[in-house]
């Protein structure tokens, strides 16, 4: 039987690095295909004892017709028989493991297409809001009680640094933040809060002056210093005009780099991640992770997007030339069992983010503003779209062709529905070209979608990567987008399953630390569209008229089609004779449960090439 999955990857590649790297793609891919002709068809068992089994369980496997088999063998860390019980037994030798499952649920291990795992470990050596919805006292109190803790060990020029915060949601809803709130603080100190979304600071009038940013100071081309009435600085900074700051700030040591990503594995472990995607890498990250796989701490599979700096719009070739510079220093074509360092995808942002304050999504048609009174609100359409893309349209085009002539598949920032517009005519533009006929491009985050580019995902073979856990009733899509988008933008908020009937390939990743790492309430949001019930009254009930997405979907979202998008789905992905044995297995069936309770499902166990690298004392 022929696997469709095993062609030769194809179309014109002109650069001497794309011919290498066509090379190790089409040698991968041969010994990928070298194992398919063993599963292809029914269960089979490749000859020889197994190292480990796992028998008496429900094992989903994501193969083509989400199977469910009994059993499971691993050899060498590779997955060598799926099937029941008896076939599996006679793979058993005298040194071989059996686990019995006792009908708990095993599955192929979560792979995670968007994330920034070295940023979410960092994030533990600063003063940590958690993402909580606060009160300005609250707010205030927080900060306050870091800056006491740290006491006389840090002088008046050090800055403190804020992270985690939940900007959306401070109460009540529509609170006003500015360097005043930051200003009653008692300390000397410059004070920058970090917004968990990623795209916003808060930054005190000390913080503003060591930075010399005054009311003379020109906003960057793909930022905004926000300004009050009279012209002077907020002390809120977005996007690009965030490094007017960032620059001044300590940088974290390599050795702390290297505990933020072991933390980061030890946690991703836990929540039964197998394979990540960094999606917008720079050399500090690279160095980390280098770091760590060196030392053989590496527990998950690696792969990174290397970021395409906006100010390289003007100059496609600089561009390329960038992401082709950390390519060739950190790709790794490792084919062990063991975890290695991929980098065949570039980074770009279009746009920032669509909620309140920032607006900084960029829309087809205006966001609304309110005309009326406190009173009474009369929201309609305002003057502004958000800023233009932050690539222009031609050299969008340009980067993302020159990026698939080496070989780099495109990963796009989109939040709003013109960058979604946009980008998807660059998708189209480079499918009209021979290197596009191999190329995988992935549009991030979409969280507005215009009715009439649901098809072109599916059309343009562009994956759709999804935070599952935005589409639900929040304080940044209640009170920060319900009046700010009006009523029929609003209605498709989020448009996971909408873009799922449309036929596209929906994947999942986290975006974490933007949010707490937990897949499993993500998935449950993905299914049910509901927030947690601790939540509140105020954000019960589904986020607007959608349905969620099938439970299986969901799963093949966070398994095979994030395998696609990371041209590893020969390998990893499913649960199929030839494969890598990255498996977890569950203390509750997925698939049996309540929709609310498959946010409470533990990881029992995570093996990543047939290795532990997480086991719960309550699995025996």
């Amino acid at each position: 039987m022929t696997n469709k999955n095993c062609r030769l990857p194809g179309g014109a590649i002109r650069a001497p690095h794309a011919v290498l790297v066509w090379r190790k793609r089409a040698a991968a891919l041969a010994l990928a295909c070298a194992w398919s002709g063993v599963h292809a068809g029914a269960p089979r068992a490749v000859a020889g004892a197994a190292d480990t089994i796992y028998r008496n369980g429900y094992v989903y496997t994501v193969d083509a017709g989400d199977s469910v088999q009994q059993a499971l063998a691993v050899r060498a860390g590779r997955i060598v028989y799926v099937g029941d019980n008896t076939g599996a037994a006679r793979l058993a030798g005298k040194r071989t493991r059996i686990i019995d499952l006792q009908g708990r649920m095993l599955m192929p291990g979560l792979i995670d297409a968007h994330m920034h795992p070295l940023s979410g470990g960092k994030r533990l050596l600063h003063c940590n809001l958690n993402y909580e919805a606060l009160t300005v006292p609250q707010f205030q109190a927080r900060i306050q009680a870091c800056v006491d803790k740290e006491g006389r060990s840090k002088g008046v020029k050090e800055w403190l640094q804020v992270v985690n915060w939940f900007e959306q949601g401070m109460l009540p809803a529509g609170v006003e933040t500015t360097h005043a709130t930051l200003d009653t603080i008692n300390t000397a100190r410059p004070v920058v809060v970090r917004s968990s979304f990623g795209h916003s600071n808060l930054v005190n009038m000390r913080g503003l002056e060591v930075a010399g940013i005054t009311r003379a100071t020109p906003n960057p081309a793909t930022g905004k210093i926000v300004r009050d009435a009279a012209g002077e600085p907020t002390g809120l900074l977005e996007d690009a005009a965030m490094e007017l700051v960032d620059k001044l700030l300590p940088k974290t040591t390599p050795a702390e780099n290297i505990s933020a990503a072991t933390f980061a594995m030890q946690a991703l472990g836990r929540q039964g991640v197998t394979s990540f995607f960094d999606a917008s890498s720079d050399q500090e990250i690279f160095t980390a992770f280098a770091a760590i796989e060196r030392q053989g701490k590496l527990s998950a599979r690696a792969h990174f997007a290397a970021e395409v700096a906006t100010e390289d719009g003007a100059d496609p070739a600089r561009a390329l030339a960038s992401v082709l510079k950390m390519v060739r220093r950190y790709h790794q074509d490792k084919n062990g069992v063991a975890p290695s360092m991929r980098v065949r995808h570039a980074k770009l942002y279009m746009d920032g983010v669509i909620a309140a304050p920032a607006l900084t999504g960029t829309m087809l048609a205006p966001y609304y503003v309110d005309r009326g009174t406190p009173q009474h609100p009369h929201w309609v359409p305002g003057d502004s779209k958000g800023p233009p893309t932050y690539f222009p349209p031609a050299a969008l085009k340009a980067i993302v062709i020159g990026l698939a002539t080496a070989g780099i598949d495109a990963h796009v920032h989109v939040d709003g529905d013109g960058a979604v517009r946009e980008t998807l005519d660059a998708v189209e533009a480079l499918r009209a070209t021979p290197a596009g006929k191999d190329a995988r491009p992935a549009l991030a985050h979409a969280e507005i979608v215009d009715p009439a580019d649901f098809g072109r995902f599916a059309a343009l073979d562009a994956s759709a990567v999804l935070s599952f856990q935005w589409g639900k009733p929040a304080p940044d899509t209640v009170a920060g987008l319900k009046d700010y988008l009006g009523p029929q933008r609003y209605a498709i908020l989020e448009p996971q399953s909408l873009l799922l009937d449309a036929g596209a390939r929906v994947v999942f990743g986290s975006d974490w630390p933007v949010d707490p790492l937990d897949e499993w309430f993500a998935l449950k949001v993905g299914v049910t569209r509901t927030n947690a019930p601790s939540a509140g009254p105020e954000f019960a009930g589904k986020l607007g008229p959608a349905p969620g997405m099938p439970r299986a979907a969901v799963l093949r979202a966070a398994t095979m089609n994030a395998a696609y998008t990371l041209r590893q789905e020969g390998q990893v992905g499913s649960l199929e004779v030839g494969k890598l044995a990255d498996l977890i297995v569950l203390d509750r069936n997925f698939f049996q449960i309540p929709d609310e309770e498959i946010a409470d499902i533990k990881v029992l166990q995570t093996v990543v090439g047939g290795k532990v690298v997480h086991q719960s004392p309550a699995f025996p």
